[in-house]
């Protein structure tokens, strides 16, 4: 993927999705910007799950889903029939509700991905390099740096997390998703993973579903709001939760529904 020079991450344009016969989203029309934190808020089912995993095709597992619209991440077409999944899964990282660590070591973890889809060899000091780099970016290193041979599925939930982001991070992704990355921790780990969320921005373009209102509002540079399969309100997470422009809007961040 290339550069666009427009400040848009995601452009989504007339986006309908069904499964089967029900429609899940209706005429998604969408700009993400560039470099920062965008919630997607709304009570459950109203497509904010399902618009996150369009962004990437993981939707495209179930085979009884149709779409139609267009999905651009840096300009490019990703639902394009030249386009390789493997290429877009590549630039578009995904992190779900619980952690998802391989049964492997936190350095195997790390280096997991790379293996998978860049090409050549790489030195030992090349390899260390890389899990190093990745591990600090997530605020990892210090904890786990004289461990990295021990099983990833034994550290605690919040680490198991960081490492899930960690082990996105070497192949350079585009687009961070994060679909209610937090939903498994307890308040500490989940103010320590926000932490990280906004640590990583402007160095990625992160997309988060999420169902705290509070989480959204510390969070997120912008907030987009859905209902029943619409996009309802986009704009900045303060002024939409100070002066929301559409009552649906008002009625969902006062708790009135959901």
């Amino acid at each position: 993927m290339v550069e666009n020079g427009t400040g848009i991450g995601v452009e989504i344009e007339g986006l309908n999705l069904w499964y089967g016969d029900f429609q899940a989203l209706f005429d998604v029309n969408l700009k993400i910007r560039r470099g920062v934190v965008t919630s997607l808020i709304g009570p459950s089912g109203c497509g904010k799950s399902t618009l996150l995993r369009s962004i990437n095709r993981i939707i495209d597992r179930l085979g009884y889903v149709r779409t139609t619209g267009r999905i651009r991440v840096l300009g490019e077409d990703v639902q394009g029939e030249e386009v390789e999944l493997a290429q877009v899964r590549r630039h578009v990282g995904m992190v779900f509700q619980r952690p998802n660590p391989l049964p492997l070591s936190i350095r195997e973890n790390v280096l997991f991905a790379h293996r998978l889809h860049e090409a050549g060899r790489l030195s030992r000091d090349e390899r260390d390099g890389i899990v190093e780099s990745a591990l600090r970016q997530v605020l990892l290193w210090d904890q786990v740096k004289d461990r990295l041979g021990q099983r990833a599925t034994e550290l605690s939930l919040e680490e198991q997390q960081k490492l899930c982001i960690a082990r996105l991070l070497p192949v350079k992704p585009a687009l961070l998703l994060m679909d209610e990355p937090c939903s498994a921790l307890d308040p500490e780990a989940t103010a320590a993973v926000e932490e990280l969320i906004w640590e990583l921005r402007g160095a990625y373009t992160i997309v988060v579903v999420t169902h705290n209102m509070a989480q959204a509002r510390r969070a997120s540079d912008e907030c987009v709001f859905m209902l029943l399969g619409k996009v309802i309100e986009h704009g900045d997470t303060a002024g939409m939760f100070l002066t929301p422009k559409h009552q649906e809007t008002a009625d969902y961040i006062e708790g009135r529904y959901g």
